[in-house]
């Protein structure tokens, strides 16, 4: 049988250029804000992903990894995102200078279920600051992500929390710290299921008094009200601790002008190694519903896998394009069929032609040519299945006049023009 694995996909030319200019974008932006690239291997050692203070013992993506076994008999896994391989890169490496800020991309992968825009095997990109403690750090992680969402032209808002927040309410209520992790995984779920739906989940686990969590974790109208409301709930010193964190992390938005961004004192994500700010992103012009980039602050995470309890402040945030792609098709972006700008007609005259296409490749111009040695319509009806832009025709008479025949495809203007002119209207 010919046919894919669940919850895999292969892309036609039309997907594939689509899928690489939404990266070219994410590249382009970060780059612009001092981020270089890093690569990690696909394949991890099951102990890296599987630490509990890593995806955490109760979270859905400890369930979800796929698990192998090498001819040494070592247990490996693929990876489930960039947080994990990153800090595993980082301890390994400890001589980088602070603060390091870097972007990975690649796939990752998870044995979950399937629904619009969730796959088994999909693409991550993931911008990260290490060595920056302040709020400042997560302020300009948000503004690459305001910059990437507003040049893809996708109606967005991001979602922000602090973990102290919920740490704080969850404090507050006398909640047994060995049921944290677990409350923040229901808490998470409040938006989907809402408040009976987190209680009865909450009823299951044997975790109780969470009504008042609840109740303090809901928002206001505006983020000063919020935070206004929280300042006189939570009395903790962790819990402070996050309200000051969030003012100060939504001071430094209003300086790098993010106006995307609402707080949310019911956002938990689900992962463990979160200790401070997290931030997921909605589109609000798409009819999907999960979120396009998530992300947040793992100050501890690094330091574990170095063996000790040493704080090495980190953050970042990861995209989802398969979300961001699901999107842009829905607003019909998904429009080229080929990268090539010209299509070389050769009438008779291949191996001049030949010639011609790659003085116009040296120039920079992506440019192809006919193989096979066709008719001229058999030609121009393949450069219209694949919308290439302009066709050129070189037929002796072309050659001897020094003007080779132009054609705009879209309006079937032809001009006549030497090669030099070719070049330079094409570029």
């Amino acid at each position: 049988m010919v046919e894919l694995a669940k919850g895999t996909r292969d892309f036609s030319p039309k997907e594939k250029i689509l899928r690489d200019q939404v990266l070219n974008t994410l590249k382009e932006v970060c780059e612009n804000y001092g981020f270089s690239p890093i690569e990690t291997p696909i394949i991890e050692r099951y102990e890296t992903l599987a630490a509990k203070f890593a995806a955490g013992e109760e979270s859905d993506a400890l369930e979800e990894i796929f698990v192998s076994i090498d001819n040494g008999k070592r247990k490996l896994g693929l990876r489930f995102d960039m947080t994990v391989p990153f800090s595993r890169f980082f301890a390994m490496n400890k001589g980088l200078k602070m603060p390091f800020k870097k972007y990975l991309t690649g796939e990752v992968f998870r044995d979950g279920p399937i629904k619009t825009g969730r796959y088994r095997q999909f693409t991550q990109f993931d911008p990260d600051i290490v060595g920056v403690k302040g709020m400042i750090a997560d302020a300009e992680i948000l503004s690459v992500v305001d910059s990437i969402f507003s040049k893809l032209n996708l109606g967005f808002f991001i979602e922000l929390n602090n973990r102290k927040i919920i740490e704080g309410a969850l404090e507050s209520a006398k909640i047994s710290k060995s049921k944290w992790e677990s409350a923040t995984i229901s808490i998470d779920k409040l938006k989907k299921i809402g408040k009976k739906g987190v209680l009865k989940e909450l009823e299951k686990k044997e975790v109780q008094g969470m009504e008042p969590v609840l109740d303090a974790l809901t928002k206001e109208k505006t983020n000063k009200e919020t935070l206004e409301k929280l300042r006189g709930i939570l009395t903790s010193k962790i819990g402070k601790e996050g309200v000051k964190e969030m003012q100060e992390l939504l001071d430094y938005l209003d300086i790098y002008n993010v106006k995307s961004a609402v707080f949310e004192p019911s956002l938990a994500r689900g992962l463990a190694y979160y200790t401070g700010p997290i931030y997921e992103v909605f589109l609000s012009d798409s009819s999907i519903k999960s979120s396009a980039a998530g992300g947040g602050r793992y100050d501890e995470l690094i330091g574990k896998y170095l063996g000790s309890n040493e704080i090495i402040p980190a953050t970042g945030i990861s995209f989802g394009i398969e979300v961001i792609i699901e999107a842009l098709k829905e607003k019909g972006k998904a429009e080229k069929l080929s990268v090539t700008k010209v299509f070389v007609i050769p009438i008779k005259t291949q191996k001049e032609s030949l010639k011609i296409v790659q003085q116009l490749r040296t120039a920079g111009i992506n440019a192809d040519i006919d193989l096979l040695e066709r008719g001229i319509s058999k030609n121009l009806q393949y450069a219209n299945t694949y919308e290439i832009p302009y066709v050129l025709f070189v037929g002796q008479r072309e050659l001897e006049e020094g003007k080779l025949k132009l054609r705009d495809m879209k309006s079937g203007k032809e001009e006549g023009f030497s090669v030099k002119e070719v070049i330079k209207k094409l570029s």
